[in-house]
């Protein structure tokens, strides 16, 4: 064997310690890059910290028994029937998490929360408990981040924000943490592109709604971007007329009276409206969403010719999978509907209010905010009995039929499972029925 030399074995040595140090100062390198990144949409690699705690608080052991028994169980004379698809979605699931991982990523900063960061008031609550501070936008101003400093943390939430906030939070210099959904991130490209090549962007949405805000706002991407914000077919078919100067049309002036303070700065409906795009809020009524962006080619095809529309109008589809496989899933409920029907969400709630549109239309439906809305001395039950937002809560006696009934169940995107639950106890608990897990 070959024997090395004592300057041979130090230039070895030497050459390994170089080779196991270099990574060193490569993580030194990266350890700093991270301490200086203001900016995180990937989460933090601490799910699994947080996964017991966020399955403690939002996860229910009944309704994980209802479902794996085909979405169907009985309860004494009450046969109970879970919807297909229903509660938390990937997005609203993606924005919780991250807020937990976000305190206990920055336990030693304030941290703030840029509105809601779902339209959930239990989990909305919760986050306030854990020390998350709100911020909400004041009427018809937007955002005050006046008080937010460098050292301060902003989780934006899963509708979005306007490209203006986005801008305000980045010069402040605070750690931002978008929980933005892709869903959402999928339209914004849509109405972006829209801009970009001249088109004014007809959103189906609520003009007030943060989603709808937020995707209006990505027409300032391009110079001399567009959009207009359009609720119903209603007054789709009112910008159809306009747009194909229809007899009896709206004037101008009655035009931009009508969808006042729902169009962009500088709007001229006899200009705007040559080209447009359309796009939607996520969660509107997907079916809605695509019947008005059908029914607004038609009529600019029928009155200005098939040619004029391939080059005049776009659609693209833009509508939320989670939100689709919700109304889908409580549509096939529908083909042989329960007796009684309820539906879990905030009353704020776009997609959870689309849900229980679609169920009144086949059986008794009571869309209630929280568990709590079904009281247990009384028998009685509050819910908000239509699709306006605005509509008040309504309390009701004898809702329960008096034998054997069959009950349907299912929750808004941003609904976790424990308040189905919990509300399925209370219906149970009214008729004397026990519940052995």
């Amino acid at each position: 064997m070959k024997m090395k030399t004592l300057a041979q074995v130090k230039t070895a040595k030497q050459a390994g310690a170089a080779t196991t140090a270099a990574p060193a100062k490569v993580d030194r390198a990266k350890q700093a890059a991270a301490a200086k990144q203001t900016y995180f949409r990937k989460g933090f690699g601490l799910k699994a910290a947080v996964k017991p705690v966020i399955d403690a608080e939002y996860q229910s052991a009944l309704v994980e028994r209802i479902r794996s028994r085909g979405y169907r169980d009985a309860f004494g004379n009450v046969s109970v029937r879970l919807a297909k698809d229903f509660g938390f979605c990937y997005g609203v699931d993606r924005a919780v998490d991250y807020a937990y991982e976000t305190k206990h990523k920055f336990p030693g900063k304030r941290v703030y929360l840029a509105g809601e960061i779902i339209h959930n008031p239990h989990v909305n609550h919760r986050l306030q408990e854990m020390g998350i501070e709100f911020i909400y936008p004041e009427a018809g101003k937007g955002f005050d981040f006046s008080h937010v400093t460098a050292d301060d943390v902003v989780i934006i939430p899963a509708f979005g924000v306007t490209i203006q906030d986005m801008s305000a939070l980045k010069a402040i210099g605070c750690v931002l943490v978008d929980t933005t959904c892709g869903s959402v991130l999928l339209v914004w490209k849509r109405v972006e592109t829209y801009a970009r090549d001249g088109f004014t962007a007809v959103i189906h949405g609520k003009h007030q709604h943060e989603e709808s805000r937020a995707t209006a706002s990505q027409v300032n991407r391009h110079s001399g971007g567009k959009y207009l914000v359009v609720r119903d077919m209603n007054e789709a078919e009112l910008v159809g007329e306009y747009m194909t100067e229809q007899a009896g049309r709206m004037s101008r002036g009655e035009f931009l009276e009508r969808f006042l303070d729902r169009f962009s700065p500088g709007f001229d409906p006899d200009e705007d409206l040559k080209k447009i795009g359309v796009a939607n809020q996520t969660t509107m009524l997907a079916t809605e969403s695509l019947a008005i962006g059908a029914r607004l080619r038609e009529m600019m095809a029928e009155t200005l010719g098939e040619e004029h529309a391939a080059a005049h109008f776009r659609s693209f589809g833009t509508i939320c999978s989670a939100t689709q496989e919700r109304q889908d899933a409580v549509l096939e409920m529908m083909q042989d509907p329960p007796e009684v029907m309820i539906v879990l969400g905030g009353y704020n709630s776009s997609n959870t209010n689309h849900l229980a549109h679609l169920c009144r239309q086949y059986v008794r439906t009571f869309h209630i905010e929280d568990a709590a809305c079904i009281d247990t001395e009384t028998g009685r039950i509050r819910h908000k009995p239509v699709l306006d937002a605005e509509a008040p809560e309504v309390v009701e006696e004898d809702w329960l039929p008096a034998g054997p009934f069959e009950l349907g169940l299912t929750a808004g995107a941003s609904s976790p499972n424990n308040k189905i639950g919990e509300a399925l106890l209370r219906v149970l608990e009214i008729r004397q029925v026990e519940v052995e897990l």
